[in-house]
């Protein structure tokens, strides 16, 4: 379980101080999959960051399995498997290398390694690149082996910042089949999304996020019954106030 209190993040910029979150509080829950929904520059991949440890809060917390962050980060890391906005892979290594040193960093032996390389190539459909150098993969193939070297550790939470970006049809579809699979086995799953189709047919939870804050949070039927539309589409528009960045 992830439990997030009151994060707030400024950066200094030429003209000022821009405040990218503004008390940010939300809980995701083990066996759950949780949706951070917004429109692009609402927050979601800085919160995100703050979640996995790259930043630290200017204020507030946050605590992974009831280890907090600012305490303990190195205990948190094991404990998350993450997908970075950026997507870089070693181009000189095949998949299956990027997949086995992120193992060895995680001080797994040989045999596990392999055992949980196959697994993770079945599940995301890797069998016919796992041994090519991913030097000239597309989007879709550095997408994957990014997740499986993110959780070749077997982490019980894990969080992907837009996923299914630049993916096509069939490759999306085969990742969210595997984003029901970590639900199924009882883990943390948080994924930022600005697509509305993506988090309406994944998510048990939604946390709304615009211009840094927290819009609402919720089941998707709670959202519907909150903004009064029948229309996840419509409901999302009516809580963030705007129509601008909506994907749909």
């Amino acid at each position: 379980m992830i439990q997030v209190q009151n994060l707030h993040k400024a950066f200094k910029t030429k003209t000022g101080l821009v405040q990218a979150v503004r008390g940010v509080s939300f809980d995701a829950r083990d066996g759950e999959i949780t949706g951070l929904l917004g429109p692009n520059g609402a927050g979601k991949t800085t919160t995100l960051r703050m979640l996995y440890t790259l930043m630290s809060p200017d204020e507030g917390s946050v605590s992974v399995d009831g280890i907090d962050v600012a305490k303990d980060a190195t205990a948190v890391r094991r404990r998350l498997g993450v997908l970075p906005d950026a997507r870089g892979v070693y181009k000189r290594l095949t998949a299956r290398e990027n997949i086995a040193y992120f193992g060895e960093l995680h001080g797994l032996d040989a045999a596990t390694i392999a055992q949980r390389t196959a697994r993770m190539s079945e599940a995301l459909g890797m069998e016919d690149f796992l041994d090519r150098r991913t030097e000239g993969f597309s989007q879709g193939q550095r997408t994957k082996t990014a997740i499986a070297r993110a959780l070749v550790h077997d982490p019980k939470n894990v969080i992907l910042d837009e996923p299914t970006n630049g993916l096509d049809v069939m490759t999306t579809r085969g990742l969210r089949n595997f984003l029901l699979q970590l639900r199924a086995e009882g883990r943390c799953v948080i994924f930022s999304s600005h697509i509305m189709q993506e988090v309406a047919a994944l998510c048990d939870r939604i946390v709304v996020i615009a211009g840094g804050e927290v819009k609402a949070t919720g089941t998707p039927d709670e959202l519907r019954a909150r903004a009064g539309h029948d229309n996840l589409e419509d409901a999302f528009v009516k809580l963030i106030g705007s129509e601008e960045g909506l994907h749909a």
